[in-house]
């Protein structure tokens, strides 16, 4: 069987998830597997998404065939930032969640 559910995301990304299933009845747990695969990629594309506009904007004023060594460095640190404030937030995410946080807001 095919079942098909939208999820719309923080990130105001709305996405299709559709579940395999053989069964007629998904089993709960194979649901929240494929959900939770399907999210991770979405938040995936979406930060990849964000830094390359973010620091594209931030770091090449003239577009061209190819990046200046400033261009380059730039993009470089602006990624790093942004992957560093990543890691932290989510480190802080999942702190909160393994001490029962996870239930309630921030």
């Amino acid at each position: 069987g095919l079942y098909t559910t939208t999820v719309a995301l923080e990130t105001n990304t709305t996405r299709r998830i559709r579940i395999r299933t053989t069964m007629s009845q998904p089993q709960p747990e194979e649901v929240m597997h494929q959900v939770q695969a399907e999210l991770a990629n979405a938040y995936a594309q979406e930060f990849f998404t964000t830094v390359r506009e973010k620091c594209f904007k931030l770091c090449v004023s003239k577009p061209s065939s190819s990046l200046s060594s400033y261009e380059r460095k730039c993009l470089e640190q602006c990624t790093e930032r942004y992957v560093d404030a990543t890691r932290m937030i989510s480190q802080v995410v999942l702190k909160q969640y393994s001490n029962g946080g996870g239930s309630g807001g921030m």
